[in-house]
């Protein structure tokens, strides 16, 4: 996903405002007050079948139900809509469904089958370039019968059950939503805790507790304004200027390295993450980094500790391999094919290919995300150092680098990635396999029989050596080179507890875990 969304693996540190070892949540007479969250995450959409980032996905897991959901810090999806889920007969191949009944969306129409079935085949149907109908590759068709809905898939897929709690599973209301073409007004329908009663794209979305959910949660939380901001440095502003009371998803570098724990008028979380950011490369036919060799000379130059030192201040950790430490398969791949910076063996790799020197190509990025520019100049620094390669940096509006990258239009960018699910699945086919999300134009047959062999297992821990051979794989080819792995901040108030809840790991943000105390 988005930078888009596994389990945290590191202890909270979640400070008193007096600064002594924890606080408790008690009851306030503000719980009816709105509670402001500032976030730089865009929302792409409001139409789950049309965005596949994390900004969007964190506003769907508040408006949106799906059939399942995680708990916080849960590896199994567990019911939602649904009450009850599994797969039926042999092969993994058949996956069934019991809705709740009495699931009312906004009109007050009750939620049935149908409009399960309906939310997922449109998803496929519209199959939007920035939508997530690549997460449902192996759903072959949709079938609905009273309170009964059942998945056939293409292959055996033991994840697809994680891929239905995600957005990509956003269950909407089949008269409020076209069949084949993404909705565009400002509203949403769905049957989450949180009704959208207000939306200004790129600045606001109200939400108010929906008094009709029935659903895992027994709380649906406070009212909740998220405001978005164009950059790290505004939401920073805002921040300091008291108008959120929650800032998360991402103030700048500097500020984040210098936050001060015993500062008793705020409350800061910070955890180990699975979110990651990567490379990627066009290795289509015409592009300047078709050769692997070039990719591979590319490689050979960038200075990850570096990067995360000087760009952003020690707040994230170099990264060596696909999928992030901390998930089950995890490998240090790239470490161990190119375990320092070797700008000779990068020129003799570049000379092989019999390419012209300086290879020149165009690296994108998205102006105003987080440190993106920054990241853009020092990785051009770096690959220029040695006159080997010659970079044109080309900075794009969200929405407009989205499209880019989907249209497979760019040389070169660099985008973060959030976990879907607590799965390393996530970090395989949307990345790295045929027709992924990120539309590098890489394609290759062992990689794709691993991320099928890997999904075959109902106990995901026999699939590692799957996801180690295919990390070793991609560190050959490089179609990706991993860059850093992400820590996770959230800063509130000394008002405002459950912040440390608001992104656990499972791809669902949890804003009705914030409460006033």
């Amino acid at each position: 996903m988005r930078s888009v969304r596994v389990r945290i693996i590191a202890t909270l540190l979640v400070l008193a405002a007096a600064g002594v070892g924890g606080w408790q949540l008690l009851p306030s007479q503000d719980d009816e007050n709105t509670i402001t969250v500032g976030t730089t995450d865009a929302v792409t959409s409001l139409d789950p079948a049309g965005a596949y980032d994390a900004g969007s996905w964190a506003l769907f897991s508040n408006v949106f139900q799906s059939l399942l959901t995680f708990e916080p810090g849960g590896a199994t999806p567990v019911p939602d809509a649904a009450e009850s889920c599994a797969f039926v007969g042999s092969g993994l191949r058949t996956y069934r469904c019991e809705l709740r009944k009495d699931l009312t969306f906004p009109s007050g129409r009750t939620m049935t089958a149908e409009d399960v079935k309906y939310s997922f085949d449109r998803v496929k149907k519209i199959n939007s370039e920035v939508g997530p109908a690549s997460l449902l590759s192996t759903l072959r068709s949709v079938s609905a019968h009273d309170l009964t809905v059942t998945f056939r898939l293409s292959s055996a897929d033991a994840t697809f059950p994680f891929k239905v709690a995600t957005g990509a599973g956003a269950i909407v209301d089949r008269t409020a939503y076209p069949a084949d073409r993404l909705r565009t007004d400002a509203g949403a329908d769905g049957t989450g805790p949180y009704d959208l009663t207000a939306y200004t794209k790129d600045k606001k979305a109200v939400l108010k507790p929906d008094e009709r959910y029935e659903g895992a949660l027994k709380d649906t939380g406070r009212p909740v304004e998220l405001r978005y901001y164009a950059d790290a440095a505004k939401l920073d502003a805002a921040w300091k200027a008291k108008q959120v009371d929650v800032a998360t998803r991402q103030l700048p570098p500097g500020v984040l390295a210098g936050l001060n724990t015993s500062d008793p008028n705020q409350r800061v979380s910070v955890a180990d993450s699975s979110e990651t950011r990567n490379l990627y490369l066009d290795t289509r036919a015409g592009s300047p980094l078709h050769d692997p060799r070039v990719r591979q000379a590319m490689a050979w130059l960038i200075d990850r500790d570096r990067l995360a030192a000087t760009v952003y201040d020690g707040t994230v950790d170099p990264l060596y391999s696909l999928i992030p430490t901390g998930i089950t398969g995890h490998t240090t791949s790239f470490f161990d094919l190119y375990p320092k910076l070797d700008k000779d063996k990068a020129k003799k790799l570049l000379t092989e290919a019999g390419v012209s020197l300086p290879v020149r190509f165009t690296y994108g990025y998205a102006k105003g995300r987080g440190a993106a520019a920054q990241e853009a100049a020092e990785l051009k620094r770096e690959l220029e150092a040695d006159g080997l390669f010659k970079v044109t940096l080309k900075g794009y509006e969200w929405t407009g680098f989205q499209k880019q990258w989907a249209s497979g239009k760019l040389d070169a960018y660099a985008v973060g990635w959030v976990a879907d699910y607590p799965d390393p699945d996530t970090f395989g086919s949307p990345l790295v396999g045929t027709a992924g999300t990120m539309n590098t134009g890489y394609s290759s047959k062992a990689v794709d029989r691993l991320i099928r062999t890997s999904q075959q297992y109902a106990d995901r821990t026999e699939a590692t050596e799957d996801f180690r051979e295919l990390q070793q794989a991609v560190a050959r080819d490089v179609p990706v080179i991993p860059l850093w792995q992400a820590k996770e901040y959230v800063v509130s108030n000394e008002n405002v507890g459950g912040g440390q809840y608001l992104s656990d790991g499972t791809g669902v943000f949890r804003l009705w875990r914030l409460t006033w105390i």
